[in-house]
């Protein structure tokens, strides 16, 4: 894990200034750095080593032919295998760069792309066509954001390093964009905040030429299709995962460097513990507890810690002490990102780097196997959806006086059920939206922006396949991205065995009714984690990972919200300060409007 910065087609910056915008990242690769210059193509790159720690793994790296130079951020999983599939080669060492760097020679740029599993950032520079690549891994793990005007390129592991290029330094707000950040609580790919800014798409390849022109390809895209053989046998299927996730944990478990892991009281991150712990025996786990009886899960991860005789390391702190790191962790946000989940992610991802370089995540379970309640909150109204509207209206009506609405729900009032979804994940009410920036009323949501635009199902697989599909590249992104910042920050790799890309393409033949349906939520896992768990109790209670924070903007955040509400206002003539003390007032008085006060804080700390 490590980050980069670069130019293409564009006069060559002094190499001290250059240097400057690449150790805005410099958290991100404490270890190494390195440098590249020639004609209009400068190459940057910072160092967290992890595998081959000596100078055989240095970067920017030239191919054998000296053809392609390199900068790459993440981890191939397949590497070795790769290597195999080569001509006989005399590597200088073992890293997965090198692998890279003869495969382009080998295969050329497409082919080696699509060979590739794991999480990663590429920037490839031919300099015998004179054109840049760039490339994103196809879950969208790792960041890769680029400024592109009048044929000019600038890009880079994070998002205010291409905004502090003197290229790009004066761009104004794309106020499309603008908006989709305040109502989905974060910038997704495509986009980027300002204009002629933006971020490549998981499973993207772009290529620039130094003509100014560019060409994109989607080189791996998640299919919202149902297979035609789904295995729909609950031991088959179980067979499946269990060796699909053996072989991505085992893949993941590959380091030069200490290893570990994060351990909450959820399925995802103890079925993680629960594979490692045979391939490593030394496993060390990492969990966070609060005084929030509502949030901790410390009992709960202790619990799995000793089923499985791993060694964990707890830090147990209360309101106040968390609220002490409250400023560190939103120092991470390195763009406009509106997830107050930083902060425990940013807490663990800190206790682990005291102990280990690498650590392993759960992440993506809930999205592959419907873990979330939003699955449901569409799916149980499926059998109404396509009746009239004054009929479907008739219906949630008729139920929300009958049975409180315990068949269907608001949703079902909807024209589309994307509509609905889509729905659910914005917090920032048209309402407040309007009070607080009156001139973003009339602005449309980008026309690229097409995550929820599925077409109405009648079938519950075909509507859980969309809807996963639309999880993968909308709220997973989000998530995605606060893990990535959190841990950056401190230096520390997070590796996501549920978003290897054998393992997805594993367990998309699997069918979704063995993991939903009412009171049924990613059974297919809940199933597994009985199986290796057989003598705890059961706890289907999700709390999330997260804090009390409508508490805490009441109370100890309070000031620190009013402040930056202030300077958002002074910065930014879009918001008006009167009718954001108004939010915060109101939310002091009762009412929960800690999603809409967060999404405009995190505006202004970028």
């Amino acid at each position: 894990m490590c980050g980069f910065f670069g130019q293409f087609n564009t006069p060559n910056l002094p190499e001290t200034e250059f240097k400057s915008l690449l150790a805005l990242a410099k958290h991100r690769g404490p270890d190494d750095s390195g440098y590249y210059e020639g004609d209009q193509v400068q190459l940057g790159f910072n160092r967290l080593s992890i595998i081959d720690l000596t100078e055989a793994g240095h970067q920017p790296m030239s191919s054998f032919s000296t053809r392609y130079t390199i900068v790459f951020n993440g981890e191939i999983y397949n590497h070795l295998e790769i290597r195999n599939k080569l001509p006989e080669h005399n590597y200088k060492g073992h890293s997965d760069t090198e692998t890279i760097a003869f495969a382009l020679d080998c295969w050329g740029i497409e082919k080696t792309i699509e060979s590739l599993d794991g999480m990663f950032a590429i920037a490839i520079y031919d300099s015998i066509e004179k054109s840049l690549t760039l490339v994103r891994d196809f879950a969208g793990i790792k960041p890769l954001f680029f400024g592109f005007k009048k044929g000019q390129l600038v890009f880079g592991s994070q998002y205010d390093q291409i905004i502090a290029h003197p290229l790009f330094s004066n761009e104004s707000y794309n106020l499309s964009v603008f908006k989709l950040y305040l109502k989905q609580h974060f910038v997704p790919a495509p986009f980027g905040m300002h204009t002629n800014l933006h971020q490549l798409r998981p499973g993207e390849l772009i290529r620039f030429n130094v003509n100014g022109d560019l060409q994109k390809k989607r080189y791996w895209k998640l299919t919202n299709a149902v297979p035609s053989d789904l295995i729909k046998d609950e031991r088959k299927a179980q067979s499946l995962f269990e060796d699909a996730f053996q072989k991505s944990i085992e893949d993941q478990l590959v380091a030069d460097v200490p290893l570990g892991a994060f351990l909450s009281g959820g399925v995802d991150s103890s079925l993680v513990c629960a594979f490692a712990k045979p391939l490593k025996n030394d496993l060390s786990v990492f969990s966070i507890g609060s005084d929030s009886k509502v949030h901790d899960e410390s009992e709960r991860a202790k619990q799995f810690a000793d089923s499985l005789n791993v060694k964990q390391h707890l830090w147990q702190l209360n309101a106040s002490e968390m609220l002490t790191y409250w400023d560190n962790a939103t120092q991470a946000l390195h763009e406009p990102l509106a997830d107050f989940s930083i902060l425990p992610t940013y807490l663990v991802s800190k206790l682990a780097k005291e102990n280990v370089t690498v650590a392993l995540s759960g992440d993506g379970g809930d999205e592959l196997f419907f873990g979330y309640e939003r699955f449901w909150s569409v799916g149980k109204n499926i059998s109404y959806q396509g009746f009239p509207s004054v009929l479907r209206k008739g219906i949630y009506g008729l139920d929300k006086v009958l049975s409180s609405n315990k068949n269907v729900n608001s949703l079902l009032t909807l024209a589309k059920q994307s509509t609905g979804h889509e729905s659910l994940h914005s917090r920032f009410g048209d309402h407040w939206l309007n009070m607080v920036a009156p001139d973003l009323k009339e602005v449309s949501l980008p026309e690229e922006w097409d995550v929820y635009s599925y077409h109405n199902c009648s079938d519950s697989r075909e509507l859980m396949a969309k809807m996963r599909q639309a999880e993968f590249y909308g709220m997973m992104q989000k998530t995605l991205r606060k893990v990535d910042l959190a841990s950056m920050e401190n230096s520390l790799e997070i590796r996501v065995p549920f978003l290897k890309k054998s393992f997805i393409e594993a367990v998309l033949q699997i069918d979704p009714m063995l993991s939903y349906g009412p009171n049924k939520k990613k059974e297919v896992l809940k199933q597994n984690q009985l199986k290796r768990f057989p003598n705890l109790p059961d706890d289907n209670v999700k709390r999330g990972f997260t804090v009390p924070l409508g508490n805490w903007i009441k109370t100890g955040l309070h000031d620190k919200f009013e402040d930056s509400l202030n300077t958002l206002s002074n910065k930014n003539p879009l918001f008006k300060q009167r009718e954001m003390s108004n939010m915060l007032k109101t939310h002091k008085e009762g009412k929960d409007l800690k999603w809409p006060l967060f999404t405009l804080y995190a505006l202004s700390k970028f």
